[in-house]
């Protein structure tokens, strides 16, 4: 409850108080938007000054125009002659004024590597013929399925198979190099060749002059369905470097 001498007091501060006449107050104006223009009427138009029938009109627009092959045509209107002599001193810009583009460099070759690889496979085709090179069967790599005869694989040997294709692994990687042979393997044996010959070079290039590439072949090719056998090639048929591969016959047809 409010305290009888406080609200004494409050009634004793404001008895003089008057509330303020409703025409005390501020006003404020609204601004007003700006007429939208109107659309020129032909009586609103400036009219162009009317031009005096005794004025002198300039000396070029009644001078007669002269033809490139020197015929003289009719003089030109007030209009054209105006736009002449307004553009005299334009000139058109020369065509060379153009940016050039130049064309895209063909991409680098590796000649170097390129060059290796030739210089390679032409040393395993026709390097200098060794020792281990002329003798027959020993710790030269070779493979035979199991059943078949032992026969099989001294025909390779020997160069009872006549060479019908080939394909040079040399350079590249485990992956490209497993899934180009695949291929190969897969369209010899779909054109019936029987004997081809896988390159895998000598690993001369190689820190430790050791063919990583020449062991992965052989594992590879081991694990080939279609595969028969394989060895070591003959010296003058790149030696070390390349595999005589024996392929099986491809299934023929079923008749209907």
């Amino acid at each position: 409850m409010i305290d009888p001498d406080d609200l004494a007091a409050f009634k004793a501060a404001v008895a003089d108080a008057r509330p303020l006449p409703p025409v005390d107050r501020v006003l404020l104006e609204k601004p007003r938007p700006e007429p939208a223009p109107r659309p020129r009427t032909g009586a609103d138009r400036p009219t162009a000054p009317e031009k005096r029938a005794d004025a002198p009109l300039p000396a070029h627009w009644n001078a007669p125009a002269k033809h490139p092959h020197g015929v003289e045509s009719a003089p030109l209107n007030p209009d054209e002659a105006a736009f002449r002599a307004a553009m005299a001193g334009v000139q058109r810009f020369p065509d060379a004024n153009l940016v050039q583009h130049g064309t895209c460099p063909p991409p680098p070759q590796p000649l170097q590597h390129l060059a290796d690889e030739k210089a390679a496979l032409h040393e395993s085709l026709h390097g200098r013929i060794g020792l281990q090179d002329r003798l027959e069967g020993g710790d030269e790599p070779h493979y035979l399925r199991v059943g078949l005869a032992q026969g099989v694989l001294r025909d390779l040997r020997r160069g009872r198979w006549v060479i019908q294709d080939e394909i040079d692994l040399h350079g590249l990687n485990r992956d490209d190099a497993r899934q180009l042979l695949a291929g190969f393997l897969a369209e010899c044996l779909h054109h019936g060749q029987r004997c081809v010959r896988v390159i895998h070079g000598k690993g001369l290039g190689s820190p430790q002059k050791t063919s990583i590439l020449r062991q992965l072949v052989r594992g590879w090719l081991a694990q080939r369905d279609e595969v028969l056998a394989y060895c070591q090639a003959r010296p003058h048929d790149g030696g070390e470097g390349a595999l005589l591969v024996l392929l099986r016959a491809p299934k023929k047809a079923r008749a209907t």
